[in-house]
């Protein structure tokens, strides 16, 4: 693919969503307008399912590929068994072999969405294929390469301190580990989130030291709500890139006012005009609602098309604003007498039995038709029933 230096493209890359760069905009400018072919990769842990959180540097990795650069979507196999401590003021719970590698199944058809893979596209690689190989003289080899002060500076570990909640050594091995990976790949750049930047300039600071080589970050904006905090797996507040797109609109129309303008940028594919516009339309008293709509529609256009994101508002409009029933409710059959957990738990409805007490406890099951709550854990199908399971799903039952 021919290096696209379209200084327009390349101004556009290097400012929409992006909080900072090292060492300097200006350091990767030269090099992206220079037509020179640039590796960059974006590092995953594979933790749970993809969520928006991850889809917003990947679609900029999508980007860089679009300029003709070669892309890296590393899967941070082995990192992820140690537990990064970014953004946690307690320790990560460590996760096993198979739990890794069960979360890793979806990763690349998710990125799919904005990666090319295949032939001369997009590389997908886990990190595990060189950390596992270490010995303990390699990792101390490697330890020498950064000092207690550097990992200390690290706000997290600041903060745990002053708290005096503990901070173990397999957690300072974390950085040190993924900036091993930049190493090993001989990357010219690296891209994620802005609670990644110790991470990935503790990867610039080995490349330095290891390979005497200038590598660059770029750190980018986060999907926060209006507190401040990080919308991802560990507050349970993230929408999945596997959400359809009814699921996807409702999540969405429940954030907060304060993220519709932040989320068009990072989230979408509306101009910087229009998002002008819209923030006007706000200013001049336009009802946020109908801002947070089209905001909706735009991001399942990102992930599904335009006609998805018509349903999807269309379905929204009739069940949440005026007090209707979706058109297309999922239907499934099941044997009369049944019990509506086991129905449930076996189509995958509700995560697990688990799930569907919680739900139960918290008035969250009921006949979507009458609207009356179903408070009985042991609820029987005796017949045809449409419930509706938390604030969104719709299920019709038939025996």
């Amino acid at each position: 693919m021919k290096i696209n230096t379209d200084p327009k493209k390349i101004e556009d890359f290097l400012t929409r969503g992006v909080e900072n760069i090292f060492p300097n905009k200006e350091f990767v400018k030269k090099q992206l307008l220079g037509g020179k072919k640039l590796k960059m990769y974006l590092g995953v842990d594979p933790t749970g399912l993809m969520h928006m959180g991850h889809a917003i540097p990947i679609r900029k990795l999508g980007e860089f590929q679009k300029l003709g650069h070669e892309v890296i979507l590393l899967i941070g196999d082995f990192t992820a068994m140690i537990g990064d401590p970014s953004d946690k003021t307690a320790t990560r719970k460590q996760l096993t072999r198979q739990q890794v590698l069960n979360n890793c199944k979806l990763y690349k058809k998710q990125a799919s969405k904005f990666l090319k893979f295949g032939f001369g596209g997009a590389k997908l690689k886990y990190n595990s294929k060189w950390l596992s190989k270490m010995n303990f003289s390699d990792v101390i080899s490697l330890a020498s390469k950064m000092t207690v002060q550097q990992m200390l500076e690290r706000d997290m570990f600041q903060k745990r301190i002053k708290e005096n909640k503990p901070i173990y050594l397999h957690e300072f091995l974390y950085p040190l580990m993924q900036g091993y990976d930049s190493v090993k790949m001989d990357v010219d750049g690296e891209i994620g989130g802005n609670d990644q930047t110790f991470n990935m300039l503790a990867g610039r600071n080995l490349m330095k030291e290891i390979a005497g080589k200038e590598k660059f970050v770029i750190t980018l904006k986060l999907l926060e709500d209006t507190s401040g905090k990080k919308m991802g797996k560990t507050d349970g507040n993230a929408i999945s890139m596997a959400d359809d797109e009814f699921e996807m609109f409702g999540k969405v129309m429940s954030w907060t006012d304060g993220m519709i303008l932040p989320s068009f940028e990072i989230c979408t594919d509306v101009s910087v005009e229009d998002i002008e516009k819209y923030k006007k339309d706000l200013e001049n008293g336009v009802n946020p609602r109908d801002i947070k709509i089209i905001l909706a529609k735009e991001i399942i256009k990102v992930y599904y098309n335009q006609e998805k994101a018509d349903k999807a508002e269309k379905n929204f409009i009739e069940t949440f604003q005026k007090g209707g029933l979706p058109e297309n409710i999922e239907e499934i059959k099941t044997e009369n007498g049944k019990l509506l957990i086991d129905v449930l738990a076996e189509k995958k409805i509700v995560a697990s039995k688990s799930d569907f007490r919680r739900l139960i406890t918290e008035n969250a099951v009921s006949n979507a038709v009458s609207g009356e709550k179903i408070t009985n854990v042991n609820y029987k199908i005796s017949s045809d029933i449409t419930i509706k399971v938390g604030k969104k799903r719709f299920l019709k039952i038939t025996i």
